[in-house]
């Protein structure tokens, strides 16, 4: 059960009403759940947040199956349910092998990756593990992405990494349709 209410209106700071509303509108209603509920009890943050991933999401230039695979290896990492829920049939459909997906899920060995998914593996896993991330690691993701891409990698697995930790602090609910089996932690 989800620790804070959804956000109204009525229950930010009367000075960010004005821009919980810009927000409600661009999303094309008020909140249901999610990450994105969390945000918006900061109204700027949500707005600004919603910029930021607007940009990793359609301007960073990284493949779909990338940019799923990089939201997968975060949420796996950090035991997050409700991104991991809201990303692996999106990872399917965007081409990452069921064998992948479910080993991932259950923290078993993983099958044979091409070298775009073991570069973004290995440096999610580095990073998440060790707070740092090995030359090879590093120089296998440049070799596949670029500086320019490479960037763009990293602050997508940053942005899911912090909304990993608002879901995981505020307790998001899962959504009652998903159709992912929950990860084992």
């Amino acid at each position: 059960m989800a620790r804070a209410p959804i956000p109204t209106r009525e229950s930010v700071p009367e000075q960010y009403r004005a821009v919980f509303d810009e927000v409600v509108q661009e999303r094309g209603g008020p909140p249901v759940g999610g990450p994105g509920s969390v945000t918006l009890n900061s109204p700027e943050l949500a707005k600004r947040a919603n910029h930021f991933s607007a940009y990793l999401r359609q301007g960073s230039g990284l493949p779909a199956k990338v940019q799923e695979l990089a939201m997968l290896v975060t949420a796996r990492e950090l035991d997050c349910q409700y991104i991991w829920n809201a990303h692996a049939a999106s990872g399917r459909g965007e081409g990452l092998s069921d064998a992948l997906v479910d080993a991932m899920r259950d923290k078993g060995d993983l099958p044979s990756l091409a070298p775009d998914e073991a570069a973004v593996v290995n440096l999610g896993r580095d990073f998440y593990r060790t707070h740092r991330v090995s030359d090879a690691s590093y120089q296998a993701a440049v070799d596949q992405f670029g500086v320019h891409g490479l960037t763009n990698l990293v602050n997508l697995m940053g942005y899911y990494a912090l909304l990993a930790f608002n879901a995981n602090t505020f307790m998001i609910d899962l959504p009652a349709d998903r159709t992912e089996p929950e990860l084992p932690v």
